[in-house]
């Protein structure tokens, strides 16, 4: 009995000295297991990460893809003749020949193609189109053009011989609705040798002015009312689509930035609807015309003049030539010098709406309301839009 008492205390008392280590043990062993888990848990997170973002990657390259394949079948590109001339080396002037290309999509099954004004000259003397199946097409006139200097940078083209194909129109988007950061995609004819390359980027910005040219400044002149993209426009990109992800066009690729990169500009969709309608319609071009000549009023332009108002198309007097042109619809509405059209219908005029590109949504024949600013005071002033006369 004894010695079993006396052994129950030796188990005892190490008893005692054994249980913190064990727990120590335990402690460290469940430390340790808990790292090795959260190891693998972070692991198993980046994996995740890593596979979402791969498969993103994926996604928008494969709908890219598509789009692609189903817009660029509406995409052809323009071949151009045009007559010019050039001083031989007596300095006498020889007739010559130059060829140019541009870009252009289809709007009807009937072979209507739409293009910038700058891609087929007043000189051209003939032009076809390649399809994207590399089928040439050479009897094509051209329907009309805006007028040199006009804001609308555009063109109308018919295919008079089909030769049996089978010409697929493209699907029109909204351009209203596009926001900055708005994925777009540019396919065009690249540099007049690459047939339908096609870009990708977004949205930078809405409602920019630009001086543009071909080099001289001549030849230069105010593109307003444009998107700005970062998706690659290159020489012969000039008037294909830009085309928002749900693959319908909500703009005419026009210009590049010739001093920056990955900068290029394109006409709205909706600027140019009214003239696709009189063109699907009447067959022929009719711009909807006011008749004013104005400048665009920002803050610094407000402040400077000491203008009422800080938005508005402001009809500024101008050295050697009326601001509103005699016998247009503008002239037979009682607009004057100085006055400062602030509104069109419901339409506000600012940096994302010029006058030029909200009356292109117009026919013509529309009759079309105008909040005016004259003296300080607000009027309304109704004028009914005519066709802009030939040049």
């Amino acid at each position: 009995m004894k010695i079993n008492n006396k052994l129950d205390k030796i188990i005892t008392n190490r008893g005692k000295i054994a249980w913190p280590a064990l727990l120590i043990i335990i402690s460290l062993g469940a430390g340790f297991f808990g790292g090795w888990i959260g190891s693998k848990d972070r692991i198993t997170t980046t994996d995740k990460n890593t596979k979402t973002s791969q498969q993103i990657i994926l996604n928008e390259s494969q709908l890219i893809s598509e789009i692609s394949k189903n817009v660029g079948p509406s995409v052809v590109s323009i071949n151009v003749t045009s007559k010019s001339s050039q001083l031989d080396f007596f300095g006498f002037s020889q007739p010559t020949q130059q060829e140019s290309a541009g870009t252009g999509f289809i709007l009807n099954a009937e072979g209507i193609i739409i293009t910038n004004r700058h891609v087929v000259p007043s000189e051209a003397s003939k032009v076809s189109v390649t399809l994207s199946d590399g089928t040439e097409l050479d009897n094509v006139s051209v329907i009309g053009r805006t007028n040199e200097g006009d804001p609308l940078d555009v063109a109308f083209l018919k295919v008079n011989d089909k030769r049996d194909k089978t010409l697929v129109p493209v699907k029109m988007g909204d351009s209203s609705k596009m926001q900055v950061g708005d994925k777009v995609i540019a396919i065009g004819n690249a540099l007049g040798q690459f047939q339908n390359t096609v870009t990708a980027g977004i949205i930078s910005g809405h409602g920019r002015s630009i001086q543009a040219s071909d080099g001289s400044i001549a030849n230069s002149e105010t593109l307003e009312d444009l998107f700005q993209t970062d998706a690659a426009i290159n020489q012969g990109n000039s008037g294909g689509p830009l085309v928002n992800v749900n693959g319908e066009v909500v703009g005419i690729n026009t210009a590049l930035a010739g001093n920056a990169q990955n900068i290029g500009f394109a006409i709205p969709l909706n600027d140019v609807k009214g003239l696709i309608t009189s063109v699907l319609k009447e067959g022929k071009l009719l711009r909807p015309y006011l008749g004013v000549r104005y400048v665009l009023v920002t803050d610094d332009y407000a402040y400077q003049y000491n203008l009422s108002v800080k938005r508005g198309a402001y009809i500024a007097p101008a050295q050697g030539q009326s601001s509103i042109i005699s016998g247009s619809p503008a002239d037979k509405a009682g607009l004057k010098e100085k006055d400062i059209i602030v509104k069109v219908n419901d339409t506000n005029i600012d940096e994302n709406n010029s006058l030029t590109g909200i009356l292109g949504r117009l026919s013509v024949g529309d009759t079309v309301s105008l909040s005016v600013v004259r003296d300080g005071k607000n009027i309304t002033i109704k004028a009914t839009l005519e066709a802009a006369p030939a040049q």
